[in-house]
């Protein structure tokens, strides 16, 4: 079997989204699958070209004409999947549907090539709140065009429990974990005198940071000898950024709150170690969405360490880690989730035990029944 994973952007090594397109390749390859990954590389220079792996299949100069040609021709990519026998494209929205990319998604119909669409977050309109005119722009075109793009598709992936999107039948996953790349927490820490707290993300007003940090807030009013400790780490929309900033400033929080920046490899895994809950997203409801297989939620578990959230994620509504938080703005009860912690009775080993089902194999081998039409 012969897929292309396509994508309209750049890979970062830093970047969990480019991590997970890592991951997301690989578990086809575990799955049977010989899955190429294409995306656009961009040198020190600022030159971009269209990679096949580790092929150049085009390159676009730095004109108007360049640039429109990286968005609007998709020829190169018809070639090489004819040429190569390819059988069905995966294709990771970028909420970019428009007269082109219909037009290259048709012509792949009608040579029999199977294209699957994945949205990784729906609804995605309410994340273009506060954005810019050009990526308002973009999604106005998409608007335009996605329920026609949607009627050429063989199906699309989504992480949400909708069977039908833009008219079009659906194919339902879980964000998936690659444990070989998620090292697990070491051991639980000695937690009687104070507790620390991590978020990872590359953060945005809908992850919610801000409702933990009036909770610390309300905490931190009154003299306390229990200590509580959150570090936030990544980068992001730094206006938001700034304020969580200030608003770690205006309440006098600078000994309890740091800011990071992106981590990763061992300074990320050491932060990990000294951590005992996992902050998720806090304000979902900000976009609209009230059902979420999170990824990073997934990510805490694979670490083995609890975690807290306020949408719907199935996968974990159960689960003795697990903490939930009201889908509203009110501030998070810090007091709560101390008492939660020392409920927790599971150690990281049995936390990163209870999600293997998760794995991205598993999640990725239904993508392939539901193409070949495999009963599992």
């Amino acid at each position: 079997m012969k897929g292309l994973f396509l994508i309209f952007h750049g890979m970062e090594s830093y970047n969990g989204i480019s991590k997970k397109i890592c991951y997301q390749v690989d578990g086809f390859k575990q799955c049977g699958v010989n899955m190429q990954l294409c995306y656009i590389d961009i040198d020190s220079a600022g030159n971009q070209r269209r990679m096949i792996d580790n092929d150049v299949i085009e390159s676009f100069d730095h004109s108007l004409k360049g640039k429109f040609k990286k968005w609007t021709d998709y020829s190169a990519i018809l070639e090489y999947i004819e040429k190569n026998a390819v059988e069905f494209v995966y294709i990771r929205s970028y909420h970019n549907a428009n007269p082109f990319l219909i037009s290259a998604v048709k012509h792949l119909k009608k040579k029999k090539v199977k294209v699957v669409l994945e949205i990784p977050t729906y609804p995605y309109d309410q994340e273009y709140r506060g954005a810019t005119r050009t990526m308002k722009f973009q999604l106005m075109i998409d608007q335009c065009f996605r329920k026609q793009l949607a009627k050429h598709l063989y199906a699309i992936v989504t992480f949400s429990d909708h069977k039908r999107i833009f008219g079009t039948q659906t194919i339902n996953i879980s964000n998936g974990i690659d444990f070989n790349a998620i090292r697990m927490k070491s051991d639980v820490n000695d937690t009687s005198h104070e507790l620390h707290l991590i978020s990872v993300a590359e953060i945005h007003p809908w992850h919610g940071f801000d409702r933990l940090i009036a909770g610390l807030a309300n905490y931190y009013k009154t003299e306390r000898d229990y200590k509580v400790y959150y570090d936030i780490v990544g980068y992001g929309v730094a206006a938001y950024i700034e304020d969580l900033k200030k608003m770690v400033e205006n309440n006098s929080l600078g000994q309890y709150v740091r800011f990071h920046g992106s981590q990763f490899g061992e300074q990320l895994d050491k932060l990990f170690d000294n951590s005992d809950i996992g902050i998720a997203s806090l304000a979902r409801h900000r976009s609209n969405i009230t059902h979420l297989k999170a990824l990073k939620n997934r990510e805490y578990a694979a670490r083995g360490i609890p975690f807290i959230y306020s949408e719907i994620d199935d996968d974990f509504e159960v689960m003795p880690y697990v903490f939930k938080a009201s889908m509203d703005e009110s501030p998070i009860d810090i007091d709560s989730l101390i008492e939660f912690y020392r409920m927790v009775k599971k150690k990281p080993s049995e936390i990163r035990q209870s999600v293997h089902f998760l794995s991205w194999e598993v999640q990725i081998q239904k993508v392939v029944n539901a193409i070949y039409h495999v009963i599992p």
